[in-house]
């Protein structure tokens, strides 16, 4: 099934926020948390949630910076009990958010795709009825494992579209953060087609369908900070973007997109994001072995540092939307 509406266009209100006065300023963490090394799954493959013992390291990082991570959760981490008993633990301070997020491909129900590709399906390739159903897979496990309601969302692979903006109202789901501004993932296919592109798509802050969108912090620059002199003049020839993501860039760069939208009037929020494997040496292509991961520790430690200087504060997202819904319905 092509979707019709991958390739999202979308009205949002401006945002209402600026840097005049007083304004909170939040620092949110998403952690796509999923099963280990999934770049390099095949269809028939085991999938191992080993990652599940290195996260509470990052989660007494996020502690000591009164930070608050979102622990965005696929349906094999929610089958995973260790992972289970420690969140429930860390929710139950106040120190973590549970939220949802849909791998299609390996979420139950299963359901037969045939098309011309070998990726990893994304959710808005099936019928509508079935992308409530799985919907209704994962939202239910989340329930019935951690006993919450689950308000906040991040697709699988980033793909959304209008029809999943909808299921995700009917289910109660009040924030979304699948966006990507300024990337494309139409040449990242599935089964049927690629994923969706967000080249057009607002850097801020709306509401889609009465769902709060709240983009990952990606900017667009044909200045980049750091690299060697190649990138840099590839960069400044045909731009490039740079996100809050460790994995693919260095603290230098993170820094330099912090203190680029903090300058921004009408933004308020920085939005980072991991994946949980990459928290465990060989989880991920990003983090091979232990000198990789102290690496990734030590650019985490940076960000984090150089944000809470900024005056950003620990929200999830589900803190932020209160806010930020509010503010948008006083304009």
């Amino acid at each position: 099934m092509q979707p019709t509406d991958s390739n999202i266009n979308h009205k949002t209100q401006s945002s209402p926020y600026s840097h005049t006065g007083s304004k909170d300023l939040a620092f949110i963490i998403t952690v796509d948390t999923e099963g280990d090394n999934l770049w390099q799954y095949k269809p028939g493959d085991a999938i191992t949630t080993r990652n599940t013992a290195f996260i509470p390291r990052f989660q007494q990082l996020c502690d000591r910076f009164g930070f608050k991570p979102v622990y965005l959760t696929n349906y094999e981490m929610a089958l995973d009990d260790s992972f289970v008993e420690s969140a429930k633990e860390w929710l139950s301070q106040d120190r973590c958010e549970i939220g949802v997020h849909l791998h299609a491909w390996n979420n139950p129900p299963l359901h037969p795709l045939t098309g011309p590709h070998s990726g990893q399906s994304y959710l808005i390739e099936y019928p509508e009825e079935v992308m409530r159903q799985k919907f209704d897979t994962i939202y239910s496990l989340l329930q019935e494992r951690f006993g919450i309601t689950p308000t906040s969302h991040r697709a699988g692979r980033w793909a959304m579209n209008d029809t999943y903006f909808k299921i995700l109202k009917e289910f109660g789901i009040t924030v979304d953060c699948s966006h990507t501004p300024g990337i494309s993932w139409s040449r990242s296919y599935g089964i049927t087609c690629g994923g969706s592109d967000y080249s057009n798509i607002s850097p801020h802050v709306g509401l889609i369908n009465g769902v709060l969108e709240v983009p990952m912090t990606v900017r667009h620059t044909h200045c980049h900070p750091t690299g060697s002199l190649k990138h840099r003049l590839k960069s400044l020839i045909g731009g490039t973007t740079v996100w809050l993501r460790p994995a693919t860039e260095s603290s230098e760069s993170m820094i330099w997109l912090a203190d680029k939208v903090h300058k921004e009037a009408d933004c308020n929020y920085l939005e980072f994001m991991i994946h949980s494997s990459e928290l465990m040496p060989g989880g991920s292509p990003y983090v091979t072995d232990n000198k990789a991961l102290e690496e990734f520790y030590a650019k985490m430690e940076a960000l984090f540092t150089h944000v809470n200087n900024l005056g950003y504060r620990g929200q999830t997202l589900n803190d932020y939307q209160k806010t930020a819904i509010k503010s948008l319905h006083e304009r």
